[in-house]
């Protein structure tokens, strides 16, 4: 029994001395917030969330002195520094979705540029690098860093996953592993794989855009709806007789109700009216 006892107090004393002398493991890099996401997604990498938020901030107590001199109703200017505070937020995502869109766009051309420099008989490298010269306008800088960058360090699978992170776009992510696969296993089906993702990248846009185009009526006109009961809120600000009423508790109940039914329905309208969003899946 004493030699058990004994046993387990040496096991407990190890275990004890390990947890001091062993190092502990390296922590996994935080996940990127949504927000850096949406500014990596609109080209806007150099800008650090913390920009954003504070001009957020800013927005909110410019737009809520400003309403609060011409209405004198504190209800009502909350409402419209909320709005003002969302601006740059919305934005951002605006942007995203605009670049996202330009990129699809443009992707087909860069693939058939990829497909003529093999073709002449160009290394995978120096074909990528070549965009950075020859190719469409919004993709230029991004190979031109990939440039850069091979040529400093020469490791063609580093230089690969820092340009997915420049682009941080869905399309950008499927062309870069397709040519990391076709890279890996050799052989002569790059220059057929290529021509097979500029179709398909091409059928792709031109379904999307056509889709858009008969959508965008649909977002226009939730967008008026919502925007046109704020529109005459701001317009009877100008009116203190009038606009005082919703300093009362009454009032004050309308606007959370107004507020909270224009952003569902909104929502609502988008959300039935959206289109199937391509991520990032490999990334």
């Amino acid at each position: 029994m004493g030699a058990f006892v004994g046993l387990l107090l040496g096991v407990g004393l190890l275990l004890v001395w390990s947890a001091f002398s062993t190092p502990a493991p390296e922590r996994s890099a935080r996940p990127a917030s949504a927000l850096r996401e949406q500014l990596d997604r609109a080209g806007l990498a150099g800008t650090s969330p913390r920009t954003v938020v504070a001009a957020s901030a800013a927005l909110f107590l410019v737009a809520f002195l400003t309403v609060l001199v011409i209405s004198r109703t504190v209800p009502v200017a909350f409402v419209f520094a909320a709005m003002g505070a969302y601006a740059p937020l919305a934005w951002v995502a605006a942007r995203g979705r605009s670049r996202q869109q330009e990129l699809a766009e443009v992707w087909p051309d860069a693939v058939d540029n990829l497909a003529s420099a093999v073709r002449a008989g160009l290394s995978l490298p120096d074909a990528l690098a070549g965009l950075g010269d020859r190719g469409p306008e919004p993709l230029r800088e991004a190979f031109q860093v990939f440039a850069r960058d091979y040529q400093a360090s020469g490791r063609l699978g580093d230089c690969l996953d820092a340009l997915k992170v420049r682009l941080a776009d869905p399309v950008g992510d499927r062309v870069v592993e397709g040519l990391r696969v076709a890279r890996e296993v050799g052989g002569g089906d790059l220059g057929r794989l290529l021509r097979n993702l500029s179709a398909h990248l091409r059928d792709d846009s031109r379904t999307r855009s056509e889709l858009v185009a008969r959508q965008s009526w649909a977002v226009n006109g939730a967008r008026l709806a919502v925007a046109a009961p704020w529109l005459v809120l701001l317009l009877m600000s100008f009116q203190p007789d009038v606009i005082a009423r919703y300093s009362s508790p009454g009032g004050v109940v309308v606007l959370v109700l107004g507020a909270s039914l224009c952003l569902f329905a909104y929502r609502a309208m988008l959300r039935i009216g959206r289109l199937p969003t391509e991520k990032r899946v490999l990334s």
